[in-house]
């Protein structure tokens, strides 16, 4: 082969077929992801294409297969350290099968009809094969719009009862029962509980299953209140909940953990309060953070990784289909992760 051609905007499929002697439709397949090609053939057509500067044309595939090969995932902010792990996890998840993410961070609780039309326009305009809404503060009512644009659609980490939609959500009401058990089973006697966003479908089932915990061990809740799923409203929460310094709890279950880091805060630094000695701490998560020796937190983990898996599999199966297919709804079990913010079974207070 010679030098790379300087006018590689005008180097089609059918130059590189011709100078490695193959059909237009292998050269063609090497570049749609997903397709089967020869691994020696391959490497051979990349080398062309390489040399000849050919540049495959993602938006003229487009509109020959009617598929981008791009799921847009709508979030609402990062500062929650949960999130860019699951960006991470369900990018990599999606590469593997030939999709590329674009993603949309809003801020926007969609109170308003043209809210959810203005997001929903912006998304679909980029003519995207799935859509992925992983957050608590988005609404049913995008996930809504989104099923009725005929997008295949996953609310992750929520669930929900719109026909039509697939959820992939934690065992939060099991992870509620274990933080509930743990607690009583180290000595806690009077205890609390921080909430996410009264109307997330994640706070409202990790709460019922705490409850629920309590309950079956003979105890209930002392003391609630909300941190909003932020970390300096979560902070002004435990200002609150330990105000009474004669009755505060022994005890606290944090719906996150990214909550959880300014309750801890609070506790050591402002009350001087000794964690897990004085108040015993226990939160929802399992960020990478989480683990950091500062913190230590014991924490119910969600496992990003299978609810990644999941989410991607659900829409992959509805791009694929030629007919509408059921909505389908995983649950994807939770487990204790216990480090320093509890005590050990039978581990005295003092």
């Amino acid at each position: 082969m010679g030098k790379p051609n300087q006018r590689s905007g005008n180097i089609t499929l059918e130059d590189v077929a011709q100078s490695v002697g193959m059909s237009i439709s292998t050269v063609s397949r090497t570049f749609t992801p997903g397709a089967s090609v020869g691994k020696q053939a391959r490497a051979k057509i990349l080398t062309a294409a390489r040399v000849l500067g050919y540049r495959p044309n993602a938006i003229a595939r487009t509109l020959s297969t009617n598929k981008s090969r791009i799921v847009a995932l709508v979030i609402s902010y990062l500062h929650n350290q949960f999130y860019p792990t699951i960006i991470e996890r369900l990018c990599k998840r999606l590469e593997l099968d030939g999709f590329h993410v674009l993603l949309f961070v809003n801020e926007e609780t969609f109170s308003h009809e043209s809210q959810t039309d203005d997001l929903l326009l912006d998304i679909l305009g980029y003519q995207v094969d799935a859509i992925i809404l992983a957050s608590s503060l988005i609404s049913s009512k995008l996930a809504k719009r989104c099923r009725d644009s005929a997008t295949p659609v996953v609310m992750f980490n929520r669930v929900s009862r719109l026909r039509g939609v697939n959820t992939v959500a934690s065992d939060n009401f099991a992870g509620g029962q274990l933080a509930a058990q743990a607690l009583v089973e180290r000595g806690a006697n009077r205890i609390g509980f921080i909430a996410g966003l009264e109307q997330a479908s994640t706070s409202i089932e990790r709460e019922r299953g705490f409850i629920d915990g309590l309950a079956s061990l003979g105890r209930s809740l002392a003391v609630r209140d909300c941190g909003h799923y932020d970390l300096q409203k979560a902070a002004q929460a435990a200002r609150r909940m330990f105000k009474d310094s004669r009755h505060h709890p022994d005890a606290v279950f944090v719906a996150n953990d990214h909550m959880a880091f300014g309750v801890m805060d609070v506790l050591r630094d402002e009350l001087g309060l000794r964690v897990p000695h004085d108040v015993q701490l226990i939160s929802f998560d399992n960020v990478p953070q989480s683990a950091w020796r500062g913190y230590a937190l014991t924490t119910v983990e969600q496992d990003a990784n299978s609810m990644s898996q999941a989410a991607v599999s659900m829409l992959i199966q509805s791009i694929q289909s030629s007919m509408p297919t059921k909505a389908k709804h995983a649950i994807v079990p939770v487990r204790l992760i216990e480090r320093r913010t509890t005590l050990k079974p039978n581990e005295p207070k003092n």
